[in-house]
């Protein structure tokens, strides 16, 4: 059965494989950029004593922890079009996709790790003459920042797996060239294990980047 496999003719298609690589990455990469920011607002939400602020950061990220990044994908693609009366291209609906999933994902990192700095930093903070706002900027959120290194890593992991679900949004990476692919020339075998070596190449050197920066700011 392996002497009919034609792994000689994956290169023929490489140029659109590649293709679907530069799409993962850049949604990956923006997607991941803006999740962080809405991640550290509505983290910070969570911990806040601000009601209304609590409450919002509650909803947004009770509501995208309890429905599947597909279903978000399909709701964001076909059915905000409807609302906002404008049709989203699809990579802009991916990355927004990518960025609100994750986003609700690292806002509880963000309020997880901030909790786990004692309540006596602040009080620190306050009897050296800062303000709420500075204290937090100077003296907790840098601590907090380093523990959010391993579980923050893990996320961006998951996130960038994620992308292989947009497919069905017509978005074209990685999955959704593979597929085009294999369907018009039923090399599935070959384009499918190409792609998850690509995968596999982007995970491995994310964990690894990640250990080298663990290892740097020493991170417990």
């Amino acid at each position: 059965m392996i002497g009919r496999f034609d792994w000689t003719g994956v290169i023929e298609f490489l140029p659109e494989i590649l293709k679907g690589l530069y799409y993962t990455l850049l949604i990956s990469i923006v997607g991941l950029v803006i999740g962080f920011a809405l991640g550290a607002v509505f983290g910070l939400g969570r911990v806040s004593k601000n009601k209304f602020a609590y409450a919002i950061s509650t909803v947004y990220i009770e509501i995208i922890r309890g429905t599947p990044v597909l279903v978000q994908a399909i709701w964001i693609f076909y059915a905000l079009p409807l609302i906002i009366h404008y049709t989203l291209d699809s990579v802009v609906a991916g990355i927004i996709v990518i960025a609100v999933n994750s986003g609700a994902y690292i806002a509880e990192i963000v309020r997880g790790a901030v909790d786990s700095i004692a309540k006596g930093q602040m009080e620190a903070g306050r009897s050296l003459g800062l303000n709420q706002r500075q204290t937090m900027q100077h003296i907790i959120w840098p601590q907090a920042l380093k523990r959010m290194i391993p579980p923050l890593g893990n996320q961006f992991i998951i996130s960038i797996k994620d992308t292989s679900l947009l497919s069905v949004i017509l978005v074209p990476e990685l999955i959704f060239q593979g597929r085009l692919i294999a369907a018009n020339h039923f090399n599935a075998v070959e384009i499918y294990t190409t792609v998850a070596i690509f995968y596999l190449a982007i995970t491995l050197t994310l964990s690894l980047i990640l250990r080298f920066v663990e290892r740097r700011l020493n991170v417990q």
